[in-house]
């Protein structure tokens, strides 16, 4: 039997159209045509006989076949990736100073600086987990290289004193509550979980709160995420958050749903210093910005 090899540019289109959730912007952002990408994904379905998406919505959705396929491609085009790396790069050195949220710490950055480290073993990266005023004053200060900061949707990031962000997602806020649901009864006081002001998402929800007329107290305030997704599974109220990295014991809930208010969106950006510029910092920065893909958020 012959063995039959996946093309890789082809798994490549795959993988960025279902992050992208499009194969027009996924052909956008490889720089080809949306005719090669389609190309490419009949020539991988033809090669495993079955169908790898179909039409849900206006949107993309995976099949079968196509579930089972995204796992081993991303592992593919990681291995492929650090290959090419260790031999066409000069090898990085030197120390990156990441700050980040504690949404991402546990849940998406892990996935990414392993490949990371193992392109670039002569680069340290040191991890700061922060409050979000944190990051932002540790950046300008020159504590740290790069930052994953939230951004209100209100203020334009050409309003903060640095360079404008080297990419940016515009993330949906949700009510966080427990797996079986949570229902406000009307006129009664709605309890919360939060971190202690000053917090975007805080602030966000009580100006919702307010707006609708909703009295509210903080019936539990937390300086760890950990700590806010307990107190919601223990049911002593609801959080404010991006529906990411959730504990199986939590979901998003429907404002409808619960009685609660519309929210707005909320910005993600990536900024990095310019002072302490370097090969590694723009090399960890360049994987950040493609990782951005709004799929692996949601």
């Amino acid at each position: 039997m012959v063995a039959t090899s996946l093309d890789l540019d082809a798994l490549r289109s795959f993988v960025a159209g279902i992050d992208l959730g499009s194969f027009a912007k996924a052909a956008d952002r490889l720089g080809r045509s949306p005719s090669t990408l389609s190309l490419q994904l009949r020539k991988l379905e033809a090669q495993l006989g079955q169908p790898l998406t179909r039409k849900s919505g206006r949107g993309l959705a995976l099949t079968e076949a196509g579930e089972a396929l995204l796992g081993p491609a991303r592992r593919l085009l990681a291995l492929n990736d650090e290959t090419l790396a260790r031999l066409r790069e000069p090898a990085l050195a030197g120390t990156v100073r990441l700050g980040l949220p504690q949404d991402f710490a546990e849940t998406w950055l892990p996935g990414l600086l392993g490949p990371f480290a193992r392109q670039h073993p002569g680069v340290q990266v040191e991890v700061r987990v922060e409050t979000n005023a944190a990051l932002l004053a540790g950046l300008q200060a020159g504590r740290l290289d790069l930052v994953l900061a939230w951004e209100s949707g209100a203020v334009p990031s050409e309003a903060w004193p640095g360079p404008a962000p080297l990419a940016r997602l515009d993330l949906p806020m949700a009510w966080i509550g427990p797996r079986d649901g949570f229902v406000r009864a009307p006129d009664a006081t709605l309890p919360l979980v939060a971190f202690a002001a000053p917090c975007l998402f805080r602030q966000a929800g009580l100006r919702a709160l307010d707006g609708a007329a909703i009295p509210w107290r903080v019936a539990f305030a937390s300086p760890s995420l950990t700590g806010l997704w307990a107190a919601v599974g223990a049911g002593l109220g609801i959080a404010l958050r991006v529906p990411h990295g959730l504990p199986p014991t939590l979901r998003a809930l429907e404002p409808a749903e619960a009685n609660l208010p519309a929210l707005p969106r909320i910005g993600l950006s990536l900024r990095a210093s310019t002072g302490r510029r370097s090969p590694a910092l723009d090399r960890l920065a360049e994987m950040l910005r493609a990782a951005m893909a709004p799929g692996l958020f949601s």
